[in-house]
């Protein structure tokens, strides 16, 4: 992946470059699905977080869970979820946003001090396509797009995901190597500036800048 493919990822609609990546373990709690596909959906966020190197943790000492995810079938769920109100303004503008639009997902990131990911709250409307998908397929799909602050148009057209020959769903190799050069240590947890694609570019082709 060249240095250009790399800033697009992250270079959003109003054509600003930004990056961030989580700076504490990440705690993710799942609602709105069953035993089984809750297991899937954890197991596809910590197999993300260890693909980064990152870690994960039973509890976040300041927020208890720092990644929700929600998953539902009309977006005015959400004004039932007790308490949400606090954690996402405005949400009945937001929700009223997301209907007029016809979103099938949403989601919005809190950052430290330092502008890391300190916390993120995932929104998953189950809409006919979506419903479509293997639970493997869509959980893969959200902890990918949760691990990192990708551009809000990075892949429209083009999922993160593909499939094997022998039809199991995996990470493209090229977002993979992007997420384990976006938490190299040497690497800051956020930037703002399009030399940062450079550098991780610089670490996809085995060297350092």
């Amino acid at each position: 992946m060249t240095a250009e493919e790399i800033e697009a990822l992250f270079t959003r609609s109003d054509g600003t470059y930004l990056f961030a990546r989580w700076g504490r373990p990440i705690v993710p709690v799942v609602f709105g699905v069953e035993d089984a596909t809750l297991g899937i959906v954890k197991g596809a966020v910590e197999a993300v977080v260890a693909l980064a190197g990152h870690r994960t943790a039973e509890t976040d000492p300041e927020l208890g869970a720092n990644l929700m995810i929600f998953f539902l079938r009309d977006w005015d769920e959400l004004e039932e979820v007790p308490d949400l109100d606090r954690l996402i303004p405005d949400l009945g503008a937001l929700v009223e946003r997301l209907k007029e639009a016809g979103a099938n997902q949403y989601r919005s990131f809190r950052f430290d001090a330092a502008g890391a990911i300190m916390a993120a709250f995932v929104f998953v409307r189950m809409d006919a396509d979506l419903s479509e998908q293997p639970a493997e397929m869509l959980a893969l799909s959200q902890a990918v797009q949760t691990i990192l602050l990708w551009s809000d148009a990075a892949f429209i057209g083009r999922s993160p995901l593909a499939r094997t020959p022998e039809g199991v769903t995996v990470l493209r190799p090229a977002i993979a190597d992007v997420i384990r050069a976006g938490y190299d240590p040497a690497m800051p947890a956020m930037a703002g500036d399009t030399c940062h694609a450079l550098r991780l570019a610089a670490r996809l082709g085995g060297g350092v800048k």
